[in-house]
């Protein structure tokens, strides 16, 4: 089983900044006692704390409550395939998606010649970038220098992309929608022609989390992009993250605190 991006910990501590809270306010709003409050956020667990947390926080109860059990059934289409690459002592993701005889690439990878020793010779039709985090574009220069097309918003070097375009690769259509606020700007990328639709969110969402915005109106911000985009979404749809494992988007309405 892949390991979440999140633990509850930083979820609690994302939801705390982004609603401008220091933890003695969210205890009070609560009714708790600080110390178990602080406990909560530096790993001991309860689901008491975490029901009586969530609604302060803005985040679904259940879900938090139940966070620590929050385990993403393993992706089941072969033509789609995790490059699960080094971003210093942690990981980053960028997504191979076949389409018969060749493929596209979502995000580049933090290391230079990381992402292309993955692929292994391959290379992509066109990489598609979420957002301009180093973590996401550390391999793009790679692909400039083989000339794979890169495509991304407000990227240096790449063909700029918006919210609202709409790109064809064999028999896919990928339409961009704005995910800002962790990042700005941030796109996620809906495809359509597999068995499934996709969603490849970037830093927006993860199984069981988001990432993190630097000031409460971004977040504000990013919970409303994400709200708008997934609305229209059918509960199968395949959420590719910038981190972590994929995940559906009907287990993260039930298990992401942050949807509710």
């Amino acid at each position: 089983m892949d390991v979440l991006e999140d633990d509850f910990t930083w979820v609690v501590r994302k939801a705390l900044k982004g609603c401008g809270l220091a933890p003695s306010e969210a205890s009070i709003r609560a009714g708790l006692p600080e110390p178990e409050v602080l406990a909560f956020t530096r790993g001991n667990f309860s689901p008491e704390t975490a029901r009586r947390l969530a609604p302060v926080l803005g985040l679904n109860p259940d879900a938090l409550a139940n966070h620590n059990r929050h385990a993403p059934k393993p992706l089941e289409i072969s033509q789609i395939r995790r490059l699960d690459l080094p971003f210093d002592e942690e990981r980053v993701n960028a997504w191979r998606i076949d389409s018969g005889k060749s493929f596209i690439l979502f995000d580049s990878g933090h290391v230079a010649g990381s992402c292309l020793s993955a692929l292994a010779g391959s290379l992509p039709d066109q990489v598609f970038i979420t957002h301009g985090h180093s973590d996401h574009i550390g391999g793009i220069g790679d692909f400039f220098r083989v000339g794979a097309p890169v495509l991304g918003p407000s990227i240096p070097g790449a063909a700029p992309v918006l919210a609202g375009d709409v790109f064809h690769h064999d028999h896919l259509t990928i339409a961009a929608y704005d995910l800002s606020g962790h990042f700005t700007p941030s796109v996620g990328y809906h495809i359509r022609g597999l068995a499934r639709p996709i969603l490849v969110t970037g830093d927006a969402l993860f199984a069981g989390s988001m990432g993190g915005c630097a000031t409460p109106a971004l977040y504000q911000h990013a919970l409303h992009r994400l709200s708008a985009v997934l609305a229209t979404l059918p509960d199968d749809t395949i959420l590719l993250p910038g981190h972590g494992p994929a995940t559906t988007l009907g287990e993260e309405r039930r298990g992401n605190p942050f949807l509710i």
